[in-house]
């Protein structure tokens, strides 16, 4: 089973930045795909970004890309997601996520375990 804890999440004004982090108890962690969603109130779970086992892949929701960067440090089982120029449609409960596989793309159905989530609100 792994853990996942996020943390980072906050209130913020449109056009700032926040970098949220997840932190894995998993001493394979380099062996995790590593992935962000997010679901705003009302809305379906989405998936924001991800990034290959050893970081040679990333993918990003076409709402983010440009602005939105995922990376990881395997030494410190921590995955990271830069959001800059951060808009009001934004705001949601984010969600870090991890698979046992090299990849695991943008679906939420292929990933194993989750975190409970932090909150990232931004205003206009």
């Amino acid at each position: 089973q792994v853990q996942l804890v996020e943390s980072g999440g906050g209130l913020v004004q449109a056009g700032d930045s926040l970098r949220l982090s997840c932190a894995a108890s998993e001493r394979t962690f380099g062996r995790l795909t590593m992935g962000w969603f997010r679901q705003a109130a009302g809305k379906e779970r989405e998936f924001v970004a991800a990034i290959s086992w050893r970081g040679g892949t990333t993918d990003y929701a076409d709402s983010v890309k440009g602005r939105f960067t995922i990376s990881r440090d395997n030494a410190k089982n921590t995955v990271f997601l830069q959001m800059n120029s951060l808009k009001p449609e934004d705001t949601a409960v984010y969600y870090c996520a991890a698979a046992r596989a090299a990849y695991s793309g943008t679906y939420a159905s292929s990933y194993d375990f989750w975190g409970p989530g932090t909150q990232v609100t931004v205003s206009s």
